[in-house]
């Protein structure tokens, strides 16, 4: 049987919700991190497992849902991380800067 032409679903509505739910959920870590010790850590191998665990307890899923719900995760992740060490860190740099000036 030829499997080349079976058309994979991708965009999937649990995959979306999964991808959502996990983003909030790495994002909150990845900010608390962030705040607490400077740095932040990549939640992409951390949302892959997770996803991968997860969609494997439906019926029906494919490498193509876990991609989307890894992106998903990755992304919102990553800004969030950088969003708050950006936002805490200009109040940090601008009196700094009026400091030196005095």
């Amino acid at each position: 049987m030829n499997n080349s032409n079976k058309s994979l679903p991708e965009i999937t509505l649990k995959a979306v919700i999964l991808g959502i739910l996990l983003s909030v959920i790495l994002a909150g870590a990845n900010a608390y991190l962030g705040l607490f010790a400077g740095m932040t850590v990549s939640a992409s191998i951390p949302a892959a497992v997770i996803s991968m665990g997860v969609l494997r307890m439906f019926r029906r899923t494919n490498i193509l849902e876990n991609n989307i719900v890894q992106t998903a995760a990755s992304a919102g992740s990553f800004t969030m991380a950088k969003t708050s060490l950006t936002s805490f860190s200009i109040p940090s740099a601008a009196s700094d800067i009026r400091f030196a000036s005095m």
